[in-house]
C-alpha cells in the first residue's frame, strides 16, 4: 500500500485482495464502467501510521479463506489497512467491523439471531479437549465447521459419534485457522438445493439456485474454484439464478435491514429451506464472487451493477474531497 498525498483527480477504487484468481472478472467490469483502481495484496504491506492513504475508495475483498492458499496474515493486513483508512476519512466499502463477520461464522451467527433469524443450533469449541464431549450434545447427523471458513473447509457429515472421535484423534483431522471448531446441526433441505442472494450497496441484486445434489460443501460461486471431485468439468453446473426470489421477497427485505444495521454494502448471503419448514440463513460471504454462467442467465449483470456502484461511490468521494 502506497502513502501518497490524496488529491481527488487522482482517486481510484483500491481493490483490497487475498486471491487474483477471483478478480479478472469484477476488473472487467470497472474496466468496462471506465472506472479507474488499483490492487492491493493483502500480504506484505506497510504503511506508515502518520501518512494519508492514497485517494479514493477502499473496497475490502478478503476471503475468511485466505489462510488456505497461504495467505495466513491477510485478516491482520485488512484490519490494519481499513482502520487506518477509516481513521483518514476514506471510503470504505465493506470495512473494519464487516471484517470481524467475514473471518468468523460465530459473530456471523450471533449477528444474524440478534435480528431475530432462525440460525442453526451451533456449538463454538476452542482447542480440541472438549470436541468429543461437545459433539454429543447434538444429535446425528451432525456436521463441523471452522469458525474462519470458507472453500468448505472443516466442514464435514458425520452419521454417529464414534465416526467423529476417530476423526478427531486421526490424522485427516483439519486443525482451524484461528482454533475454533464449530459443531452444529445437520439441516435437511426440502430439496437439494440452496440459495444465495447477492446484494451491491445494501440492495438486492438476484437469487443463485445452488445444486448441492452431489453433496458437495464445496458452493464458491467463482469460475476460479475448484471443480469438485468425480465432477466432469465440462458438465458440472449447479448454479442457476432463482427468478422465485425477487426483491420483494420477505426473507431479502429482511435481509437487506440487517446487512444495513452490520455496515455490509456487498454481500452473498446463503440459505436453505429446511424439510421442516425453516428457512435459515447460514453464511454471510462479504467478498461476493459472480458465477459467469449465472453472469449470462440473469437480465442484469451483478458485476456490472457493483462497477456502476463503485463508480458512483468513488464520483462522489471526489466530490466531496
Amino acid at each position: 500500500m502506497t502513502t501518497e498525498t490524496a488529491d481527488p483527480t487522482t482517486a481510484v477504487v483500491h481493490v483490497l485482495h487475498d486471491n487474483e484468481e477471483w478478480l479478472p472478472p469484477l476488473l472487467a467490469a470497472l474496466d468496462a464502467a471506465g472506472v479507474p483502481h488499483a490492487e492491493h495484496l493483502l500480504d506484505g504491506s506497510s504503511f506508515d501510521l502518520a501518512a494519508a492513504p492514497p485517494a479514493g475508495v477502499f473496497w475490502s475483498r478478503l476471503s475468511a479463506s485466505a489462510a488456505t492458499r497461504g495467505r495466513a496474515t491477510a485478516k491482520e493486513v485488512a484490519r490494519a489497512t481499513l482502520r487506518w483508512a477509516e481513521r483518514h476519512g476514506r471510503r470504505v466499502v465493506n470495512g473494519s467491523a464487516v471484517v470481524e463477520l467475514e473471518v468468523s461464522k460465530v459473530a456471523q451467527y450471533l449477528a444474524l439471531a440478534a435480528h431475530g433469524f432462525d440460525v442453526p443450533r451451533t456449538v463454538a469449541v476452542f482447542g480440541t479437549a472438549d470436541l468429543k464431549e461437545r459433539a454429543r450434545e447434538l444429535p446425528t447427523p451432525f456436521i463441523t465447521k471452522h469458525d474462519q471458513g470458507g472453500k468448505g473447509i472443516g466442514v464435514r457429515l458425520f452419521d454417529d459419534h464414534e465416526s467423529f472421535d476417530a476423526y478427531v484423534d486421526g490424522p485427516d483431522f483439519e486443525p482451524p485457522a484461528n482454533g475454533t471448531t464449530l459443531l452444529q446441526e445437520h439441516l435437511q433441505a426440502t430439496e437439494p438445493f440452496v440459495t444465495r442472494a447477492e446484494f451491491v450497496g445494501g440492495r438486492f441484486v438476484y437469487a443463485v439456485r445452488v445444486d448441492t445434489s452431489a453433496g458437495s460443501f464445496e458452493l464458491c460461486p467463482a469460475d476460479a474454484c475448484v471443480v469438485p471431485a468425480g465432477a466432469d468439468p465440462a458438465s458440472w453446473a449447479p448454479f442457476a439464478v432463482r427468478g422465485s426470489v425477487t426483491a420483494e421477497h420477505p426473507l431479502v427485505q429482511r435481509l437487506e435491514a440487517f446487512l444495513a444495521a452490520e455496515g455490509i454494502e456487498v454481500a452473498g448471503v446463503e440459505f436453505i429451506e429446511t424439510a421442516d419448514g425453516r428457512t435459515v440463513p447460514y453464511d454471510v460471504n462479504t467478498n461476493s464472487n459472480y458465477n459467469p454462467d449465472v453472469e449470462r442467465e440473469s437480465a442484469v449483470s451483478a458485476a456490472a451493477v457493483l462497477a456502476a456502484w463503485l463508480g458512483g461511490e468513488l464520483a462522489a468521494e471526489r466530490a466531496r474531497a
